[in-house]
């Protein structure tokens, strides 16, 4: 502070008191606050709480599953209501029982215990609180934590952000068929060069996206429960005479995951890694389209469709910012980080098992919320996009030079076929057009020039650069 002045700072509420009209805690993260909305799908599949209900769902079913194949001796099958009322656990499971949960966390310090104990609870009401030790029977904690992990990602991956991703590649795709045949011309090093379509551009984005998308569609989601060291080691020293690999396989393989026969304390996370790999790369493609559609934007080709009653700038009131692709641009980046981490980090550790997986999974949310915000972003900005056909033509008619290429190659064909004076037509056409803009008439005077056969004049006579794309509008239909 300088000397003499007073600290004018006001005194402030502190803000961690207060809390939202709905009563619920400020959100510290934008994804749980300002963009709730976006990433709301997401928050049944890989939040605290679903979590834990999947923890429920997977001990509920270990419990049935071994009652039903009477694996311990003195069990026997649940009847119908019993095995119905122990997944009323899993479908209940509500505000209350996250609360009830975190009590007992409170007590236990370890969460998947706190599930053990919500569940035994329970057990007395159904009227088999004799199978509480069936409870968690010969799991560790990631047996319950890695299938319960598994059956989330696979769920978010499946119900929520797959199915955005797909309809914004078709979305794109759309797009690319609209303007299949709409001229534009090429930038290859920010430099004009040979004219193409807007719709074959798009479609090179739309089948790149769809190819990482049927990646995806493939990932395999691995589990295992084979206890504290993948051993089995007390599932054998307790009930000996089972066949514990078939009974583990069969479990895991009744969650719809695929089981994993090898492993340590913990599930290798392997199909983890690569999931997110794949994942980040749809992010950085996407990305990219993102800086091209903001480049073309801002070159004219796309024209913003304003909304009514937005503010484009807070002194320019002519602005119409193309804030949806940067909003975009920069949620990718953060997802991409995160994806890189937790591939690094999930497979690695230290010998039999650390806990920095544990620590790490807890953000797979929020990396795939940084996507799926994204994917929203680019979708609601797309649709106000115009193409400026006049501007596209425009751009096309200031730069004959690119038909140089054009000219060269049938001069080369030409000499090929025995026609007279085509010598050096790549010297001959980077001295017409090299670092110079070239106009219709210069072009045709030079053609006109050349001594070529009839034919082949008459072709490039009638050429122009926005006729100059070649099968590009056909190339479109590869999309699917």
């Amino acid at each position: 502070m300088i000397e003499g002045m007073a600290d004018t700072a006001p005194s402030r509420v502190n803000l961690a008191s207060t809390s939202t009209p709905s009563g619920l805690p400020l959100a510290l993260g934008p994804l749980d606050g300002r963009y709730r909305g976006a990433v709301a799908p997401l928050v049944d599949y890989l939040s605290e709480a679903a979590l834990n209900r999947d923890r429920v769902h997977v001990e509920v079913e270990w419990l049935i599953h071994l009652t039903r194949n009477a694996v311990l001796p003195g069990t026997a099958p649940l009847s119908g209501d019993q095995e119905a009322a122990l997944r009323t656990i899993v479908t209940d499971f509500d505000g209350g029982s996250v609360a009830e949960l975190a009590e007992l966390e409170r007590v236990t310090v370890h969460d998947v215990k706190a599930v053990e104990y919500f569940i035994g609870r329970r057990l007395p009401e159904i009227g088999i609180s004799q199978l509480k030790p069936l409870v968690h029977f010969g799991c560790t904690s990631e047996d319950i934590n890695n299938l319960s992990y598994a059956l989330g990602v696979k769920g978010a991956v499946e119900k929520a952000w797959l199915p955005a991703a797909r309809s914004l590649t078709q979305q794109i795709s759309e797009m690319a068929r609209e303007s299949a045949a709409v001229p534009m011309l090429s930038r290859t090093h920010g430099q004009p060069a040979t004219p193409t379509t807007l719709g074959k551009e798009l479609a090179v984005v739309a089948h790149r996206l769809d190819r990482q998308l049927r990646r995806i569609e493939r990932t395999e989601y691995l589990g295992k429960i084979n206890g504290a060291t993948g051993t089995y080691a007390a599932h054998y020293a307790s009930v000996p005479g089972a066949d514990w690999q078939k009974v583990s396989r069969d479990f895991v393989e009744g969650l719809g995951l695929t089981w994993n026969p090898l492993t340590t304390q913990i599930e290798s996370h392997d199909w983890q890694a690569e999931l997110y790999a794949d994942v980040a790369r749809f992010n950085r493609i996407l990305h990219n389209f993102c800086t091209d559609v903001w480049s073309y934007i801002s070159i004219g080709y796309f024209a913003q469709v304003p909304v009514e009653g937005a503010t484009g700038s807070s002194t320019m009131p002519h602005k119409v910012n193309p804030i949806r692709f940067e909003n975009a641009e920069a949620n990718l980046e953060i997802s991409c980080s995160l994806l890189d981490v937790l591939g690094a980090t999930l497979v690695t550790s230290r010998w039999q098992r650390d806990l920095t997986d544990s620590s790490s999974q807890r953000n797979i949310g929020v990396a795939f919320g940084h996507s799926l915000l994204a994917l929203s972003n680019v979708a609601k900005g797309l649709e106000r996009l115009d193409v400026a056909g006049a501007v596209l033509a425009a751009d096309l008619d200031s730069n004959w030079e690119v038909l140089g290429e054009a000219v060269q190659m049938v001069m080369r064909a030409e000499g090929l076929a025995g026609v007279p004076g085509m010598d050096d037509p790549y010297e001959r056409l980077k001295e017409l057009t090299r670092g110079q803009r070239v106009d219709a008439a210069r072009m045709q005077e030079f053609v006109a020039g050349l001594g070529l056969s009839p034919d082949a004049e008459a072709r490039l006579m009638a050429l122009t650069p926005s006729t100059y794309t070649g099968i590009a509008e056909r190339l479109v239909s590869h999309l699917g």
